[in-house]
């Protein structure tokens, strides 16, 4: 019965456990953080190409263009 006392009374295990909670805590953010902007990159990125495959070149004449003006 004292060794079971004992093993509730320790604590030598209680900042490791800290450490991993924390730890993972922060990966999690980190991961939803990086969900949402490369999910905002992806939205961003199409409205921007379905711009550029809708524009049409701009040419210019330059054959009407004389010296000196």
């Amino acid at each position: 019965m004292l060794k079971l006392k004992e093993f509730f009374e320790c604590e030598d295990g209680a900042v490791t456990v800290d450490w991993v909670v924390l730890t993972a805590a922060i990966v999690g953010i980190g991961i939803a953080v990086t969900t949402l902007i490369a999910n905002g990159a992806t939205d961003v990125s199409t409205g921007i190409g379905a711009s550029l495959s809708s524009a049409s070149p701009v040419t210019l004449d330059f054959t009407t263009v004389t010296a000196g003006n």
